[in-house]
């Protein structure tokens, strides 16, 4: 059964940084990119970043110089480190997993809320 758990998101000052992790199960974890995408209230999902499973990172320019994206094969774990948070990173961040077209997959989500 395949799974991605997201974890570590919570209520942050603006300035402030998280760290988000996702743990996967039940597929191949190396063979796959892994992405992160967030949703904010009332907007559509959007890519964050992304990362091979040779390690090359790519970010959208909201976060680039912000954010950075790694992986550990051995750990069959994706993370996301945020740095100088703002508010308009408030959102729902999901962890993707990308083999194929019919084998791609997603967590539940973890809450991030910068804010005073």
């Amino acid at each position: 059964q395949v799974q991605l758990v997201e974890s570590g998101g919570g209520l942050v000052q603006p300035g402030g940084s998280l760290r988000l992790s996702c743990a996967a199960s039940g597929f191949t974890f190396s063979w796959s990119v892994m992405r992160w995408y967030r949703q904010a209230p009332g907007k559509q999902r959007e890519w964050v970043a992304d990362i091979s499973f040779g390690g090359n990172p790519n970010y959208a320019d909201s976060v680039k110089g912000r954010f950075t994206i790694s992986r550990d094969n051995a750990k069959n774990a994706v993370y996301l480190q945020m740095s100088s948070l703002k508010p308009e990173d408030t959102a729902v961040y999901y962890c993707h997993a990308y083999i194929d077209s019919l084998h791609n997959y997603w967590g539940q989500g973890t809450q991030v809320t910068v804010s005073t």
